[in-house]
Order: structure tokens, then sequence, then C-alpha cells
């Protein structure tokens, strides 16, 4: 049976992303479960080797097809045009910025072509991607512009539970504004259709989280709850769905992580992420939901205080490939979307 293609984005090379994943492409179990090409540039993808000090050979490949596929070689997809200017690890590079972006663009392009069947993107750096004049605030983001998607959400999975996020990356003064009772009802929506069609989970049992402490007590402690939440679950109650909620922020990921319920809606990034990396910071992986096509990630960022070193932990690398690989061979939704 054909392996899926799995395409890897290097990332900011000035960060810990060509790091991690040169080491994960040293596990075998990544080549039984897919053929995995990094996009990047092999010049950076040596030097990444030579800091965790290990051996591994490289093949420079001009389009997918070249690819050999073999573990112990690497396989590179190189743009010249992304080709960067000599860079210091652990510091903002513009050229390195730019090529991250350039990176993500040449994989859409090839996913959505279907020349490859995912992608795992690694680590880009938000402020060094706005100096070189790029503006979004995250792979998400770009990701849905590039592909025209307006119906799509984070999900993280790890440590026992799954995790989908109604905003994204937003200042806490401005969450507020962005729970919307039709928000609110699209992301339940699309939850259910992903438990389902990602991971098999029929009817799942979605626990919706509140914004405000104590999901607002009945309008004590904000009214979003009453405004825009709870209208938004009754309304998905009636079309069917198995949600419960609102469920006050502090309660409802112990009941999650004892099986009360299958996946967890939750109103913002760090209400999300905190759980999610207590349990399993080292393994959990980040998923965009809603896109034509899979694409994971690692849950951590550049790390430039640790970059060149060789000391970063790959194993959400690991993990986001395995999941890339294992949701694009069987999703239904991404075909259903196409």
């Amino acid at each position: 049976m054909k392996k899926q293609v799995v395409g890897i984005t290097m990332g900011d090379s000035t960060g810990i992303g060509p790091e991690v994943i040169a080491k994960s492409l040293l596990e075998k179990s990544i080549y039984k479960v897919c053929s995995p090409l990094v996009i990047g540039d092999p010049e950076v993808m040596k030097d990444a080797f030579r800091i965790i000090k290990k051996r591994a050979s490289i093949n420079t490949v001009k389009k997918p097809e070249q690819a050999e596929f073999n573990y112990g070689c690497i396989d590179i997809l190189f743009f010249p045009e992304w080709r960067m200017e000599t860079i210091v690890k652990g510091q903002i590079n513009l050229s390195s910025a730019r090529a991250s972006v350039g990176y993500i663009k040449e994989a859409t392009n090839l996913v959505m072509k279907r020349q490859i069947d995912a992608i795992v993107t690694g680590p880009i750096n938000k402020e060094a991607v706005r100096k070189a004049g790029f503006y979004f605030d995250g792979h998400t983001e770009l990701l849905a512009q590039l592909t025209n998607t307006r119906k799509y959400a984070m999900m993280f999975v790890g440590g026992g539970l799954y995790v989908v996020l109604l905003t994204t990356h937003l200042p806490i003064k401005r969450i507020s504004n962005f729970v919307i009772r039709e928000k609110v009802l699209k992301v339940i929506n699309l939850t259910r259709e992903v438990m389902e069609a990602y991971f098999g989970i029929r009817n799942p049992r979605i626990g919706v989280s509140g914004l405000n402490p104590h999901a607002g007590e009945s309008g004590v402690f904000g009214q979003e709850e009453i405004k825009e939440i709870i209208p938004a679950i009754k309304e998905a109650k009636e079309n069917g769905i198995n949600v419960t909620g609102p469920i006050s922020p502090d309660i409802i990921f112990v009941k999650a992580k004892k099986k009360d319920f299958d996946v967890v809606v939750a109103m913002y990034h760090d209400q999300a992420l905190i759980p999610i990396k207590m349990l399993d910071f080292r393994r959990a992986v980040n998923l965009t939901i809603g896109l034509p096509f899979i694409r994971t990630s690692v849950d951590h960022g550049v790390a430039y205080d640790i970059a060149g070193k060789g000391t970063a932990d790959y194993h959400s690398m690991v993990e986001a490939i395995k999941l890339a690989a294992r949701l694009s061979s069987r999703s239904t939704l991404t075909k259903k979307t196409e």
C-alpha cells in the first residue's frame, strides 16, 4: 500500500524547527507510516544534523516525485527563490522569515494539487514575519487565507484531550467581541464533523466552556454566556448535536479528562492550551480543522533561547507527522470539501 506523502515545512531556520525535524526523521517509525518530504533549505538541514551530532544523507529534489523516501536519507524539496542569507541561530533574520512563509505557500500549493497528501508545519516567528512584511496572526489564519476557507478552527490533541478553540490568536481584551452566537454554533458544528470524520467518534459528546469565571454565574460575571453561548448550544441541540454547556472553565477539562466528554470547545487560546501543555507538552499536536487538507503542527514555537544547542525536544513533531499521516489516509471530511 502506498504511503501518504507528508510535506514538512522547515519553519523559521533561526529557531529549533530544523533540529526537531532532523531528530524526528531519525525515527524509523516515521518511515513506517508515511513518506516524509521536507520543504526547506538543504544547507540548513545539514547544519541541523551537525547541531544534533547525528548523520544522514541529504537528497535535494525539485519536485516531489524525485524523492526516494529511504530511511537515513532526508528528501528536501528546495525552491531557490527562498534561498537565505547567512543566519544566526536564535536571532531574527528577515530572509529566514520570508523563507518560512514561502515554504508554507509552496506546501499549500502542492497539497491542493495532490502532489503531497498532508502538511506538517515547523514553527515560525510571528514577530519576524511581521517585520518581513507579512500580516497574518499565525499558520492557521494564513492557511485559511490561501485556501479561501471561511469555516476553520484550531484544535489540539494531547494528554487524552481533544480541544477546539473558538478564537485563535487574539489579545485578551478583544476576545469577548468574537464570542458571538453564530461563531459558537459554527465551531460546534465543525467540531462534530471533525470528531466523526477524523477520529471515528459518532455523535461525539461535546462540552462547551464558558468565557467568564464560573461560566458567568447567571450573568453575575458577564453576559456572554447568556446572550451568545447558551443560545448557540440550544440551537445545536435542536439540530441533534450532543452538546453540553457552558461549563465553568476551571472544571470542564477535569470532566473531559474523566471522559465525561469526547471533546471540549474552549473560548480562547490560553484557556485551551494551559491544560493541554500541562498534561502533555512533549507530545501534544496542533491540528487545523476545516481546511481542504490535513495540516498538523508542533505545539511550541521557535524557542530562540535553545536554538542551535541540540537540546530541543522533538516528540511533538513526531506525533504531528504521525497524526497527519493517519488522518490524511482515512479522513472523509477533506474529500468532501475538495
